[in-house]
């Protein structure tokens, strides 16, 4: 600060130019008419134009400190970056299941989750059909190497749950990547093993058992629940021809009273079971439940005896579920232990 400088006051409208020192403390400040004012230096600030009406800031409220604040209760907000693991370039998103409390299976809720065991970042929708429409229950972008819970569900929702899809795009950011290829897949849930607990299996994923579906593994999805039109033409061919066999029928007409048995076991429904997995058989099973049902479903008194095994009991739980959702008026029982043993349910069209 020097003679000749223009200067505003700090704690008042007005200002004026340098003309002299009083004293170290004191500055001579002359404004437009002439006057010279003394005022203390740190009153003034030096300023480049003529414009000295400015009025004075306001001192900033000082911000009101909480004796109880603690620097180390302030909320997390850096992340880090999610760590890439060795062997994590190929493509691996998996649907689990996992019960709330397996200890109560039969009353227990399901909490869904996508597991994504890969270096990528993947964007997803998760889809379940009713008949020929889909409806959509989650969607998002799940990080690299971890899991993200989508639902939890109790026991009435499994009936929306038998056919889902999940769409998934991968990429990485602020890094090259090898393009992965969009997965549309759609999984067809087996619903009765919610009813097992041993189907809930330990897993690399969860300190819990629990049903773990692959969607892709190893860059390879599941396979697509599609129709192969080829395929599908030889399968029908083969149908025909097995159509034009003659009938055999029976040597004795069953009467009246006499129930109509039906056995579910695979090798009894087909020729090969091979190139099925577990989960084909047991639809065709199930196809050749409803077809009897439905055949029989006018003719009030007939007892039809299903012959399903013992075995894990999958097809027998398949077969209640059905019952209970599908022909709530028939009733049915365990068949004649004497004349079936113990793998048989008796259905009574009402």
């Amino acid at each position: 600060m020097k003679i000749g400088d223009k200067v505003r006051f700090i704690s008042e409208v007005g200002g004026g130019v340098i003309a002299g020192f009083r004293d170290k403390n004191i500055v001579l400040v002359e404004d437009e008419d002439g006057f010279q004012i003394p005022v203390r230096i740190n009153d003034v600030v030096v300023i480049d134009c003529d414009d000295y009406d400015i009025k004075p800031a306001s001192p900033s409220p000082k911000p009101s400190v909480d004796k109880d604040y603690d620097p180390a209760d302030r909320p997390i907000t850096f992340r880090a970056e999610p760590e890439e693991r060795k062997g994590g370039d190929v493509l691996s998103v998996y649907l689990a299941f996992v019960p709330v409390d397996s200890r109560e299976l039969t009353t227990t809720k399901f909490e869904s989750y996508l597991v994504n065991d890969s270096n990528y970042y993947v964007t997803y929708t998760y889809l379940s059909a009713e008949g020929a429409s889909w409806s959509l229950r989650s969607k998002g972008e799940i990080e690299p190497n971890t899991k993200l819970f989508v639902e939890e569900f109790d026991r009435e929702a499994l009936n929306l749950l038998e056919r889902v899809a999940v769409q998934l795009v991968a990429y990485k950011r602020d890094k090259n990547f090898i393009i992965k290829p969009a997965i549309d897949a759609r999984l067809r849930i087996d619903t009765v093993k919610f009813y097992k607990l041993h189907t809930f299996k330990e897993n690399d994923f969860f300190e819990e058992p629990a049903l773990v579906y692959t969607i892709v593994e190893n860059d390879q999805p599941v396979r697509p629940l599609v129709v192969d039109a080829k395929k599908l033409k030889q399968e029908m061919a083969q149908k025909a021809k097995a159509d034009s066999r003659p009938v055999v029928q029976p040597a004795r007409s069953r009467s009246k009273n006499e129930p109509v048995v039906v056995d579910l076991h695979a090798t009894e429904l087909l020729e090969t079971t091979a190139g099925m997995s577990a989960a084909d058989i047991l639809n065709h099973q199930l196809d050749v439940f409803r077809k009897t049902m439905d055949e029989y479903k006018g003719k009030k008194g007939v007892r039809l005896i299903f012959i399903h095994g013992k075995g894990e009991g999958v097809l027998r739980h398949a077969i209640i579920h059905e019952l209970n959702y599908r022909y709530k008026n028939c009733p049915y029982q365990d068949a004649s232990f004497q004349e079936y043993g113990y793998g048989a349910t008796q259905v009574t069209i009402k």
